[in-house]
């Protein structure tokens, strides 16, 4: 193993509440570090928080865990190019390796082992004009795109796309997700969240071929709670 480091942000082990996994036991290696600034951003101190480690330092602690899947996010994981020999040497020690990751890096110099869940940027997000569409020529079946709605306008965005790009004959998962919404009704302030059983109706009413997700650790613990 090399001294090759990373910047991280933090890890954890807790029930994975997202992606075609949802409901697994995953550990999660949040890096830091982001170059987007999507208006519903819930890990900001992503941002500027943690340090430097080893890639052999974090290798032992994720396989310490002894879980069989692993997710790497953020943050952009890959805005750090080293980011690639820790997910090689954790297939190589027989993880499922997630990499989540915005549609604004390209995601062609990833282990095929990996599995990439695409986070294509909306409109509503602030940040549609930084996805790279590039990317989508590069999706395999085993990958998966994401989709985070904030209203109507971006759901219909989202089915445009779908069209135009075939992504439901590209991968096998398609994930549609509402912003959160709090009890208060609010995200951020100044911002809306999506009510879930909006988003189902539309889904249903169209008869997208879309997985419907929710944020299942927002829901199982506080929704500001970090290291879930």
């Amino acid at each position: 193993m090399s001294d090759s480091s990373l910047l991280i942000n933090e890890i954890f082990h807790s029930i994975q509440g997202e992606s075609s996994r949802i409901g697994l036991p995953c550990v999660f290696v949040r890096l830091r570090g982001c170059h987007l600034r999507c208006r519903y951003c819930d890990t900001e101190y992503s941002f500027t928080e943690g340090g430097r480690r080893t890639i052999e330092s974090i290798l032992h602690e994720v396989l310490d865990h002894d879980c069989p899947l692993v997710e790497i996010t953020g943050g952009e994981p890959l805005l750090q190019e080293k980011v690639h020999e820790l997910m090689s040497s954790l297939c190589d020690h027989d993880r499922t390796v997630l990499l989540e990751t915005s549609g604004a890096c390209d995601i062609s110099p990833c282990d095929p082992r990996v599995i990439r869940i695409l986070d294509l940027k909306t409109p509503g997000s602030g940040e549609v004009d930084r996805n790279d569409w590039s990317n989508i020529a590069k999706l395999r079946q085993q990958d998966e795109v994401k989709f985070v709605l904030t209203d109507r306008a971006d759901y219909e965005w989202m089915k445009d796309v779908l069209e135009e790009y075939g992504l439901p004959a590209r991968v096998g998962v398609i994930l549609a997700s509402p912003v959160h919404t709090q009890p208060s009704g609010k995200v951020i302030p100044g911002m809306q969240g999506l009510e879930p059983q909006q988003l189902a109706e539309w889904i249903l009413e169209d008869g997208l071929p879309v997985r419907m997700q929710l944020q299942l650790h927002k829901f199982i613990w506080d929704p500001s709670t970090r290291g879930v």
